[in-house]
């Protein structure tokens, strides 16, 4: 990784990073390989930015991995995909916990295979007392689906006379979503050429920074998101405040 890079994102580190992991399939295809190919290419992608995330000052990383819209791709793929995340679980586990990053997951888990929930359940637990990066990765997760079952516990809880609505504050709110706990993402990054965020974070991205990058997930290297961070630390946040 070039130092220079390291040394200027310094400036104004990127405590939260959220990625929209985009382009496995094209990738693959592109080459005239399986998608799937491009799928585990882009596992083996993810363990080279979770090495580098720290080292330029990112305390938080949260990953897009399956959306709750992706069900829709073929059987052949989602299952695939499925082995995929298990396998990472499987081979990772070890190795995170000894670089100090602690694994969670958001998402709705309740569709899918109970052996993956265990799966997850169990490096979450593994890592829980890590604490160099924070690891999240979105799995069956949509943006509208949290906000949504979010908004049922609220219900539930005013309906038991738990919680009055007239005080409900956005705090009190985001507790409720699957970040609750977790600061909100400073800068969000897609790869591929895509420019729509894709029911990623709606809520907890609001005043985000995005970032836009041609390259497929595959190809995005640390040097990569090096070169971003740094831009990112010349950005004036002012969120909603006049320009003095």
């Amino acid at each position: 990784m070039s130092k220079d890079l390291t040394t200027e994102a310094a400036l104004r580190p990127v405590n939260h990073l959220a990625i929209i992991m985009d382009g496995n399939g094209r990738w693959a295809t592109n080459r005239g390989w399986p998608r799937l190919v491009g799928h585990r290419r882009g596992a083996e992608r993810v363990r080279e930015i979770v090495k580098a995330s720290p080292d330029l000052g990112i305390k938080w990383l949260t990953l897009y991995a399956f959306s709750t819209e992706n069900w829709k791709r073929s059987t052949e793929e989602v299952l695939g995909l499925m082995a995929i995340f298990a396998r990472y679980i499987e081979r990772e586990a070890d190795r995170l916990a000894a670089a100090g990053v602690r694994m969670r997951f958001i998402g709705e888990r309740g569709r899918l295979d109970p052996k993956l929930q265990r799966m997850m359940a169990g490096i979450e637990a593994k890592t829980a007392g890590c604490d160099r990066l924070n690891l999240t990765v979105a799995v069956n997760y949509g943006g509208r689906d949290e906000i949504l079952r979010a908004a049922r516990l609220v219900a539930e809880a005013a309906a038991a006379g738990l919680l009055d609505p007239a005080h409900l504050t956005e705090a009190a709110f985001a507790e409720r979503l699957d970040t609750g706990g977790l600061p909100d993402p400073d800068l969000v990054i897609r790869t591929s050429g895509e420019t729509r965020t894709s029911n990623f974070l709606p809520w907890q991205a609001a005043y985000a920074e995005y970032e836009f990058t041609a390259t497929l997930w595959p190809d995005f290297t640390a040097e990569e998101l090096a070169g971003i961070v740094a831009r990112f630390s010349n950005r004036e946040r002012r969120f909603g405040a006049a320009k003095a």
